[in-house]
């Protein structure tokens, strides 16, 4: 792992980039830094697109078999590298060394294995019953900038589909996670990419991010990122009527009903789990616990249990436990939630303001729980982004419906109940892109996204595949079909 990010990978090598403006990026469990990188202008911005538009003839045109040959190689590579993948992870953004080799790296070969199954049989060419003929082609340059919560996971989400597509891309990743992005690059110049097809700037999306989405020789812009970012990316596109794909935020209800019976303890144990896993830094973490009112005490008594229970400490350190928030920026942001959780009203049962015992270095929070939460008030509505779960009764089923159902986002739902039928009736009216059944996960190769103000578009398989493809329809005479 090098500290050394102050060159961009443009054109198959990595260079002296033309902005001469720096950053230090700091281990969020030392609060030291770890890597200093580079922050790209406009110019370094204009180099990439130009890379990946003087590549995209070829590589477009490179047969569908030696594309996959390359995912293949890149897979065999990512594998290799796992234990450098992690390592860089925990050190930028402070995920725990167990959870960042199982869960955030591992992610990096879930991902490109389920996109190599929907590349098998894949139908590039269509007939249709009229007699006419659908091709499916690359859409051209794209643009796609990832987040830094799960930074190898959208970038396989979004390079990889992009290069199976035919498609070449410039990366912007986070700056707050430049180790891993740069680690990934050098993966894929070792599995043969082409120069060019393949290009890295980091940046802040104020400057780097508006320069790739404004920019009039990029085709598309994929982002992950906040609600408000988003609309940002979706606004500098305008101009160009370039192809836009969102994946959001997210406020996600989970919905606790009572007969769950004697799996009531697990279900709620493992709920809570979710929502503060990588320390709440998830899009579609299940935040708002709806529950049925006649075990709502209980519910309480279950949620403040594992919250107490619940380890907070080093990231290095091996071991079960949630690590710090990724920054002062972010730490700040949940600490205001929670104050304001705390002068609406709500009833905090764990956790609370301020920072665990013993953890005075570092953006730790601690994991905070609140009771009684009404719908109206802010930490119901807003995404906190931190280990914090809030939780309300309701009566009916109809009632938990509604309740998950108001809120501007629309990424995830989440269903606790030993009844068969109640889950799929309810998940069929939940306005969520994804619905999650007594903690079943996502699958490899399954859509990802959401509704509403969690963005469009999917991830994953083969509608992530398809979302870098552009549609032709050829009308040939009939005797020549």
């Amino acid at each position: 792992m090098t500290d050394d990010c102050t060159r961009f990978y443009i054109g198959g090598a990595w260079v002296a980039p033309r902005s001469a403006a720096r950053m230090a990026v700091e281990n969020p469990a030392t609060e030291r830094a770890v890597a200093r990188i580079a922050l790209a202008n406009a110019a370094d911005v204009d180099a990439a697109v130009a890379a990946a538009r003087g590549a995209f003839a070829g590589w477009s045109a490179t047969p569908v078999a030696d594309r996959v040959a390359v995912l293949d190689r890149i897979l065999g590579l990512t594998r290799a590298r796992q234990i450098d993948l992690a390592a860089a992870i925990t050190a930028e953004m402070g995920a725990p060394t167990d959870m960042a080799l199982a869960e955030q790296a591992a992610v990096g070969v879930m991902h490109l294995e389920a996109l190599l199954d929907a590349l098998e049989g894949f139908e590039w060419t269509e007939r249709l019953a009229n007699g006419d003929t659908i091709l499916r082609e690359p859409v051209g340059v794209c643009g796609l900038i990832t987040p830094w919560n799960w930074p190898i996971n959208q970038i396989v989400l979004k390079v990889l589909p992009a290069l199976a597509a035919g498609c070449t891309c410039v990366l912007k990743p986070s700056e707050l996670t430049p180790l891993s992005a740069a680690i990934y690059a050098d993966i894929l110049h070792d599995a043969g990419v082409p120069a060019g097809v393949f290009n890295l700037v980091n940046g802040t999306g104020a400057e780097a991010g508006a320069a790739l989405s404004q920019h009039p020789d990029v085709d598309m812009m994929s982002f992950t990122g906040s609600t408000r970012g988003g609309i940002a990316v979706t606004r500098d596109a305008a101009d160009t009527v370039k192809r836009v794909t969102l994946e959001l935020g997210g406020k996600s209800p989970n919905i606790v009903f009572a007969d769950c019976g004697d799996d009531l303890a697990g279900r709620v144990e493992a709920s809570v789990a979710e929502c503060f896993l990588n320390s709440g830094q998830s899009c579609d973490a299940p935040t708002r616990m709806l529950v049925e009112r006649p075990i709502y005490d209980t519910v309480c008594m279950l949620a403040a249990r594992t919250a107490a229970q619940t380890v907070v400490g080093d990231p290095a350190v091996c071991g079960a436990r949630i690590g710090p928030l990724a920054g002062r920026a972010q730490w700040d942001r949940v600490q205001s939630y929670i104050a304001g959780a705390m002068a609406q009203g709500a009833r905090c049962i764990a956790g609370g303001s301020g920072k665990p015992d013993g953890l005075q270095i570092g953006h730790y929070a601690r994991p905070t729980i609140f009771a009684d939460v009404a719908p109206d008030m802010t930490i119901w509505r807003e995404e906190v982004f931190g280990p914090v779960l809030s939780i309300t009764p309701f009566d009916t089923e109809d009632a938990a419906i509604a309740l998950a159902n108001d809120t501007p986002y629309g990424l995830a739902g989440y269903i606790q109940t030993g009844d068969r039928d109640r889950a799929l009736r309810v998940a069929g009216r939940l306005r969520a892109g994804m619905v999650h059944v007594n903690g079943t996960p996502l699958a490899g190769g399954s859509p990802f996204g959401g509704y509403r103000m969690s963005g469009n578009g999917r991830e994953g398989g083969r509608l992530g595949l398809e979302e870098f493809l552009e549609v032709k329809t050829l009308h040939l005479p009939d005797d020549w079909r």
